[in-house]
């Protein structure tokens, strides 16, 4: 177990080497499987949003309507009607997620296996959130809400700007890295074909848990930020 971890968490991830001045400039194998991700992610929006009509519409464009909807649906249920302008990027993010996290069936490591990314992706979630709560308020509003609903509550507020982004990355990264481990420890322990049904769990459904619960607090934090 300790042997397994040890290989997943210190073992070198650079892809790519590329020449750089005096040394090499490492290009990390989160950032190519990212890469991978986003163009599979282009070519599918170019073949599914093509031919597309107003009457008549084929079965393909009523299915991806219905997919559109049925995700903007979730997304702007949790965000309210305040918060409906951020709805197009939670979206985003959530349709990146669940393909980076299910990226595993097919041989790619999951880029969220990289605590780099899950950081980067809680930063950009946490600024927005601040974000919003300055359009909405205003710089003065946005600092008075700290002190809110009483002046004793400051401390606690302004530690939770550093609370949230923690919380938010370290909980996609260890439950993404956790599914990984065991599904790795079933394959060495039992036969091949015995780890299927453990593999639509931790490989699917897992994931797919994970990348909503990252929107979901999202969404709700900037909810909160714009009350």
């Amino acid at each position: 177990m300790s042997e397994l971890i040890h290989e997943i968490l210190l073992e070198d991830k650079t892809m790519i080497k590329l020449p750089f001045g005096d040394g090499m400039f490492d290009i990390k194998a989160s950032v190519v499987h990212t890469w991978i991700i986003m163009a599979v992610v282009f070519v599918l929006i170019l073949i599914l949003t093509s031919n597309m009509k107003v009457h008549n519409i084929s079965r393909r464009q009523a299915a991806v309507e219905s997919f559109v909807l049925f995700v903007r649906g979730v997304v702007k249920g949790i965000l309210g009607e305040k918060a409906d302008r951020y709805t197009d990027y939670i979206c985003t993010v959530l349709i990146f997620l669940g393909i980076a996290n299910l990226s595993g069936l097919f041989g790619i490591e999951p880029p969220t296996m990289d605590l780099n990314v899950t950081v980067a992706l809680s930063l950009m979630s946490i600024i927005l959130v601040e974000a919003a709560g300055i359009v909405e308020k205003g710089v003065g509003g946005w600092l008075k809400s700290f002190a809110a609903p009483i002046a004793v509550v400051l401390p606690m507020n302004i530690l939770e700007l550093f609370i949230r982004p923690l919380s938010l990355c370290m909980r996609l990264f260890g439950n993404v890295l956790g599914a990984t481990v065991i599904m790795e420890l079933i394959k060495g322990i039992f036969a091949p074909v015995l780890p299927v049904p453990f593999s639509l769990y931790f490989d699917i459904f897992d994931g797919m848990i994970q990348a909503y619960v990252f929107v979901f607090l999202t969404s709700l934090y900037i909810g909160e930020a714009v009350e």
